[in-house]
């Protein structure tokens, strides 16, 4: 029976949600219903807040720049897909200001934990209070700005292990496998977790064979590392099912199904300013239906017990949720 929590949240995805986006942003809605049971506290592991460019102003280094996409439109989001939880990560677009991700974390309340983004100057005093409201990792985001160079990789990495290893937290990577092959020993070796973010940047229509793929797999099966199988439509061209992708989520589930998150990525910003604007300019969001990417996840993954951990288990124990499932948001 669906909780006063469920109705209120409810209330705000449909109500002030849908007014939001009219006025301020375009960030996609689920078009495809759910096709499976979406177990109790299930997790997105991926997703992105843009606040009132107002309240929240973006990076000036930046190299694009997204529209608005509220934690209202991310509850409508939530709302129809059957998720109860929520990552947020600091986008590239804020460079080290995490106070969008705080205010989308602070809009979930204990359904949310955050990844955020530092650097040598970012204070311990900072750190420790992130800490306090659910951050529980950094992100170094190489991809973005077509970092493909391993000793910087390297560097970053080392300088990101030192400031986190005391904290219980971990390190998250936006990378490709170049640079996953290249760093392979040293993230073997890393005292802190490791995320890769969005399949490591395989390439779906390589396949399972493509350089550095099956350093990956050794570092999942080895428990050293976790990856999200997230954001398909940036492994695949291969819309709107993205079947090419499933060879990757079949591999890396078998390899390791403890280190396995699912997430979104919503709201699908697209990086990359088209030819003639600026990266001051706004960029449109994608256009994806997450509701027919949650439905890829049973292809993936057609052992019920396995989606279990990856949509629940496993995000309990990595960013530190309660274990406790509240409430199961209704179908709709």
């Amino acid at each position: 029976m669906p909780t006063r929590r469920t109705v209120v949240l409810g209330t705000v995805a449909s109500g002030i949600a849908m007014q939001t986006r009219n006025l301020l942003a375009k960030a996609s809605q689920p078009a495809t219903p759910v096709n499976f049971d979406v177990p109790a506290g299930a997790c997105d592991c991926h997703t992105h807040i843009h606040g009132d460019a107002e309240k929240f102003p973006f990076f000036a280094g930046r190299v694009y720049t997204p529209e608005t996409a509220l934690p209202e439109e991310m509850a409508a989001l939530h709302n129809s897909l059957h998720i109860q939880r929520v990552v947020i990560v600091t986008p590239s677009v804020y460079g080290t200001d995490n106070s969008p991700t705080l205010y989308g974390m602070k809009a979930r309340g204990a359904d949310a934990r955050g990844v955020a983004v530092i650097d040598e100057k970012t204070p311990e005093s900072e750190l420790e209070a992130m800490d306090r409201t659910g951050i529980r990792g950094i992100r170094i985001n190489l991809l973005t700005g077509g970092t493909n160079d391993p000793a910087v990789a390297r560097q970053r990495f080392h300088t990101g292990v030192d400031r986190v290893k005391g904290r219980n937290w971990h390190v998250q990577f936006y990378t490709n496998l170049k640079i996953v092959s290249a760093l392979k020993d040293q993230f073997g070796e890393s005292p802190v977790p490791l995320v890769f973010d969005h399949f490591a940047g395989a390439e779906a229509a390589l396949g399972t064979d493509q350089p550095g793929f099956s350093d990956l797999l050794g570092l999942v099966k080895s428990g050293k590392a976790y990856v999200k199988i997230s954001g398909a439509y940036r492994a695949s061209k291969a819309a709107p099912d993205y079947a090419d992708v499933i060879p990757l989520a079949k591999a890396l589930i078998a390899a390791n199904p403890d280190r396995i998150v699912w997430g979104t990525d919503w709201p699908h910003p697209d990086a990359v300013t088209p030819p003639g604007k600026k990266p001051t300019d706004v960029t449109p969001l994608l256009q994806i239906d997450d509701g027919r990417l949650l439905n890829q996840l049973p292809m993936w993954a057609p052992d019920a017990a396995i989606r279990e951990k990856i949509l629940v288990t496993n995000p309990e124990r990595h960013y530190g949720f309660d274990g406790r499932r509240a409430y199961h948001l209704p179908r709709v």
